[in-house]
């Protein structure tokens, strides 16, 4: 059984064409380093990844969810594919040990770096999409995505810190919270963000993560421990 055989058997689905499977398994460190001509590492299947997720993910939760409004559907969505999560169901498939790096991302733990995972995700995604169309696309996605909102709905855990922070804010009469960043460094595949956010112009809160999402999450994690607001 070769190793493209046993993760079409965990994940449920067999590629009519494999060079989509194994563009979504190549690293941009292994592209970069390989001598073999046309090897494409995965970043543009992680972009289109990105977006057949959430149209998936939106779609399911606008159907299921018939009477909940915009902002609820919004913080649900926002758990379900933020960076943690997706690399979540990256490690639940084993997805790191089939992948290609480079030896410098090799030796650095490459296959545990959430980055690399959460892109590998997405771009494995957009894989099964080209190569099959949007049904076994969205039946992958929905294998994890459902099991997620139910759990979010059913304990009504809405860890969406920024949501929160904004509806704090704007009880007390003020204006939304500004997220900045202030700084950016790391190479393209291993990225580390500086945020801040603003309440009223005053910085209330700084966060860090391997994307600006994830730091502007923390930074509203951070102004929410001013705030005293957050759960016990």
């Amino acid at each position: 059984m070769s190793i493209y055989t046993e993760l079409e058997s965990t994940i449920g689905y067999s590629f009519n064409n494999r060079d989509y499977l194994k563009q979504a398994l190549c690293h941009s460190s292994y592209a970069n380093e390989s001598r073999d001509k046309g090897v494409v590492c995965n970043e543009r299947l992680e972009f289109l990844g990105d977006s057949v997720l959430s149209l998936v993910v939106s779609n399911y939760l606008f159907n299921e969810y018939p009477t909940m409004d915009e902002g609820r559907l919004s913080s649900i969505r926002r758990e379900i594919v933020d960076s943690s999560s997706l690399a979540g169901y990256a490690r639940r498939i084993k997805l790191g040990q089939y992948m290609m790096f480079g030896h410098g991302e090799e030796q650095s733990g490459g296959r545990e770096k959430q980055k690399n995972l959460e892109d590998a995700f997405e771009a494995l995604i957009a894989a099964i999409y080209l190569d099959g169309g949007i049904e076994p696309a969205r039946t992958f996605v929905l294998s994890f995505a459902i099991e997620t909102s139910n759990s979010i709905v059913v304990q009504h855990k809405f860890s969406d810190p920024k949501s929160k922070l904004q509806e704090i804010v704007q009880r007390g009469g003020g204006e939304p919270p500004v997220y900045k960043i202030t700084s950016e460094s790391g190479p393209d595949h291993d990225k580390k963000f500086e945020c801040d956010v603003l309440v009223e112009n005053n910085v209330m809160g700084h966060g860090s993560g391997s994307s600006k999402k994830e730091a502007e999450k923390m930074a509203a994690e951070h102004a929410l421990e001013y705030f005293g607001s957050i759960e016990k």
